[in-house]
């Protein structure tokens, strides 16, 4: 093991497929030094045609703020890799017993120090710290697709993770222009998969039973709810259906319906005194600050600015109304003639 700390900031990727790669992206291109490590013989290609997206779309997050790149290398071999590095991010696949192997001999030659954080979209902290050297070292640092533009990255502390080094591992991520969510608890897959699963899981359901296509569902999402928790996420969006009488109220109204046999998904808490209060408390605490007109305005602003970005590239709801815009165009000119 190295003792020697970087003065410059350099992250090793293990495993450099979509996520990996994005991963060396969001770094590369936040001024870090990458090391990349991935014995597929197409790697290199794979990881230059992803780098060329992420040049062309996430400066155009900034307004006028350039970040000089940091240098790209490939090593052959993880000691190569993990050298002297302030993070390691692992993105093998999701097998467990070739995760521990790989730990095995990062921790044999990366710096005690450093962030050893997994892309993995379900194993537990824990699961993975099983043998390992430093299991202090190790947390879940999952991300989304695409890892260079999605700002959410679930970091997991495991038991035996250092809290010291999940601050660290938050700061820096911040740093990335990243959104850190700390999971107070482990649960597999969690806190975003699991949402991801059940609706994903609805979806086959519906599929099998012939009562829609998957251009249909994904239509339900994009033109839909998809574009109001894009802004506002779950539970605020509800605490605005509920109005001026708030969350407890839309409860009350609306949570009778998870007894009905509306999804295949049955298992629901029962809906307590004492959840309706706790739920009712975190949304208060979460957006109490604004009545539920600002709460209106503030989401009417935020869906106004998503589709008139969806116009620009004329894709889901902005393909829309600019046919929309076109049949008023068309309507408006008729009108003129006559």
């Amino acid at each position: 093991m190295s003792g020697k700390i970087s003065t410059r900031k350099t992250a090793a990727i293990i495993g450099g497929g979509v996520i990996g790669g994005g991963w060396a992206a969001r770094f590369l291109l936040n001024g870090w030094d990458v090391r990349v490590y991935d014995p597929a013989i197409d790697a290199g290609r794979k990881l230059g045609e992803m780098l060329e997206n992420a040049r062309r779309s996430l400066p155009l997050l900034s307004d006028g703020i350039e970040t000089a790149e940091g240098s790209l290398s490939f090593a052959d071999s993880v000691e190569a890799a993990v050298a002297d590095v302030t993070w390691v991010q692992e993105s093998v696949p999701e097998r467990l017993e070739i995760k521990h192997a790989v730990y095995r001999e990062i921790q044999q030659h990366a710096p005690a120090t450093a962030v050893l954080g997994s892309s993995t979209s379900g194993y537990k902290p824990t699961d993975l710290q099983m043998g390992a050297v430093r299991p202090e070292q190790i947390m879940v640092a999952h991300p989304f697709n695409p890892v260079y533009l999605l700002p959410l990255v679930e970091v997991v502390a495991g038991e035996s993770t250092s809290p010291e080094l999940v601050d660290r591992a938050c700061e820096l991520l911040t740093d990335l222009g990243m959104k850190p969510l700390r999971v107070r608890k482990e649960i597999d897959a969690h806190i975003a998969d699991r949402f991801l699963e059940a609706v994903w899981r609805e979806g086959l359901w519906m599929i099998k039973d012939g009562i829609a296509t998957t251009e249909e569902i994904d239509d339900a999402i994009r033109y839909g709810f998809g574009l109001r928790w894009g802004q506002m996420g779950l539970f605020e969006t509800y605490r605005v259906a509920g109005g001026e009488a708030g969350m407890a109220h839309f409860i009350a109204q609306f949570g009778p319906c998870l007894k009905w046999p509306w999804t295949k998904l049955m298992d629901v808490p029962e809906l307590t005194d004492e959840l309706v209060q706790t739920i009712a408390d975190q949304s208060d605490e979460q957006s109490g600050a604004y009545s539920i007109r600002e709460l209106e305005r503030i989401r009417d602003d935020n869906l106004v600015a998503m589709m008139r970005g969806l116009k620009q590239t004329n894709w889901g709801a902005g393909e829309l109304l600019n046919q929309h815009d076109a049949r008023l165009a068309g309507s408006k000119k008729d009108t003129s003639v006559e």
